[in-house]
């Protein structure tokens, strides 16, 4: 099984940009996604950014994976 995972641009350069993910940084490529800020949201699945995703998305992904992580049941929010 394959999962996206939920990033948050902290840098931009050329066709990359450094993303924090779960508190880790990494950099991966930004070509699939047009026009992005550092700020914003985004979907990452084999080191590409694949799509932008709105903050209460995020939010949402990053408590599920928080979750598994921890290996406790998710909470209705």
């Amino acid at each position: 099984m394959c999962i996206a995972v939920p990033g948050e641009v902290i840098k931009l350069f050329h066709h990359e940009a450094r993303v924090k993910i779960m508190g880790v940084e990494t950099t991966v490529n930004i070509q699939l996604v047009a026009n992005l800020k550092v700020g914003e949201h985004v979907l990452i699945h084999a080191g590409c950014a694949i799509e932008r995703i709105d903050s209460i998305y995020y939010d949402d992904l990053l408590g599920i994976l928080e979750s598994m992580v921890d290996g406790n049941e998710r909470e209705d929010r």
